[in-house]
C-alpha cells in the first residue's frame, strides 16, 4: 500500500528525515514508533504531501504519490484541526466534501457514524463547546468519512476516556477487518503490542528498527522464563539456568548457554519438582524501544 524509499528531509541545517525506506504492506496495521523530535511528524506530512521530501520517493498503492491520489489517505492528526466556532454537522459535510464526497453521501455516512456513536445530538452544537473526548469522536468521523484506503492516526486515544477509546478501537479494528491499511503513531507501546501487526522505529530521522511485532519480540529474547512450582528447587539447578528472582513458589530464570527449555523442564521433574506453568518471557515494546534508542 505505501512505499518509502531513501526520503530525506532537511529544515535549514536539521536533517528531520535522514534517507528513511520502509513498506507498508496492504491492510495492516503499522506502528510508527520513535521519541520526540524523531522524525515521526515530518514523515506523515510529507506522506499526506503537506510538505514535500527534498529527495526520495514514496509510492501509494503502486503509483507515485502526488496531490491527485492523496484523498486516498485519511489523517488524524495529534493536535485536532477542528474549526472550534463550527457547527459539528456543518464542519463535517464541509470536510467530507473536500474529500470528494457528495452532498447526499457525505449527509449518508455522516449520520451514520454519528447514530453509531450516539452523537447525533451534536449536529448543530460548536465544537468548542465539546469535551476533548468529544471532539476526538468528531475528529475521528471527519477521518475516516470518506472511507481511505490508507489511514494515518496519531495518538488517536487522546482525551478519551477507557469507554470511548475501547469504542474507537473497536471501529479501527473494524475498519482494518474492512481492508483499510492503518498507520498507527503512539508514544504508548502497550497499545502497539494490542493493535499493531508490524513497527518501525524512527530515531534522530532514521529507520532504525522495522519488521513484523512478533518477530522482532522473538529476537530479542534473553531466554528467560518464569517457572510456577511446588517443592523445592534443587541445589544443582545451576547447570541449567541462572535465577534471577524466587518467590513463593514463583522463580524467573534464564537459560545458561547450551541449555534448551525442555531439558531444565525435565531436570526438574527428575528431582520431583511439581510445574504449576511455565512461561517463555519475552521482551517488551517499550524495553526494546529503550534499548534502540539508547544504542542509535
Amino acid at each position: 500500500m505505501l512505499k518509502l524509499e531513501n526520503v530525506v528531509k532537511t529544515y535549514d541545517a536539521y536533517k528531520a528525515v535522514d534517507d528513511v525506506s520502509f513498506e507498508i504492506p496492504e491492510g495492516k496495521i503499522f506502528g510508527m514508533l520513535g521519541p520526540n523530535g524523531a522524525g515521526k511528524t515530518s514523515i506523515i506530512r510529507i506522506i499526506t504531501t503537506i510538505t514535500r521530501a527534498d529527495s526520495g520517493q514514496i509510492w501509494l498503492n503502486g503509483e507515485r504519490l502526488t496531490e491527485r491520489n492523496v484523498g486516498n489517505i485519511g489523517y488524524m492528526p495529534e493536535e485536532r484541526g477542528l474549526y472550534k466556532k463550527m457547527k459539528v454537522g456543518e464542519q463535517l459535510m464541509y470536510l467530507a466534501q473536500l474529500k470528494g464526497m457528495t452532498y447526499n453521501d457525505a449527509k449518508r455516512e455522516i449520520m451514520g457514524w454519528m447514530t453509531k456513536f450516539q452523537i447525533e445530538d451534536w449536529w448543530n452544537k460548536k465544537v468548542d463547546e465539546l469535551s476533548k473526548g468529544m471532539q476526538q469522536k468528531v475528529q475521528f468521523i471527519a477521518t475516516i468519512v470518506h472511507r481511505p484506503k490508507l489511514l494515518i492516526l496519531d495518538e488517536p486515544f487522546t482525551g478519551l476516556d477507557p469507554l470511548n477509546a475501547t469504542l474507537i478501537q473497536d471501529e479501527i479494528f473494524e475498519l482494518h477487518k474492512q481492508g483499510t491499511t492503518i498507520i498507527f503513531s503512539t508514544h504508548r507501546m502497550e497499545q502497539v503490542e494490542e493493535i499493531c501487526d508490524s513497527i518501525v522505529l524512527i530515531n534522530k530521522g532514521k529507520n532504525v528498527l522495522e519488521g513484523n511485532v512478533t518477530d522482532i519480540k522473538q529476537s530479542y529474547k534473553e531466554n528467560k522464563f518464569k517457572v510456577e512450582y511446588t517443592g523445592q528447587l534443587p541445589e544443582n539447578i545451576g547447570q541449567y539456568c541462572e535465577i534471577l528472582k524466587d518467590t513463593n513458589g514463583a522463580a524467573t530464570v534464564r537459560l545458561v548457554e547450551n541449555q534448551t527449555a525442555n531439558g531444565m523442564l525435565g531436570f526438574l521433574l527428575q528431582h520431583n519438582v511439581g510445574i504449576k506453568s511455565f512461561n517463555e518471557i519475552l521482551p517488551t515494546l517499550n524495553e526494546i524501544f529503550i534499548q534502540r534508542v539508547e544504542n542509535s
